[in-house]
């Protein structure tokens, strides 16, 4: 396997997910997101070509699968993949801690789908 920077797990997982957008675009797919204009609605307003640049990294990444919900015209809804389910307990430690060191935080609860 060849590296971008180093051998180190850390640098090579921050090299995917340490900027500062991309974690909150997994926990919006965690918390059932899958379409362009959920991702939009969340409350941290990510522009639109930042959202589309992440999506892109994490369907590179291997992170997020693509798929086709609509033709004409062609749009798109977004998944984890295994791999990326697998931040599932990276994410649950970092609510657990922001909720100790952040009092008043709160949870954003989980997309209904119909």
């Amino acid at each position: 396997m060849t590296f971008k920077r180093s051998c180190c797990p850390i640098t090579n997982a921050l090299d995917i997910l340490g900027d500062r957008w991309t974690l909150l675009v997994i926990r919006d797919l965690v918390l059932g997101k899958r379409r362009y204009q959920e991702f939009i609605s969340s409350p941290e307003n990510i522009a639109s070509n930042i959202l589309a640049d992440r999506l892109k990294q994490l369907e590179t990444s291997g992170l997020v699968a693509k798929r086709a919900y609509q033709q004409s015209p062609i749009r798109y809804e977004y998944v984890l993949t295994k791999k990326g389910k697998g931040l599932e307990p990276v994410l649950e430690t970092l609510v657990v801690w922001g909720q100790k060191h952040f009092p008043g935080t709160m949870v954003f609860p989980r997309v209904k789908r119909r």
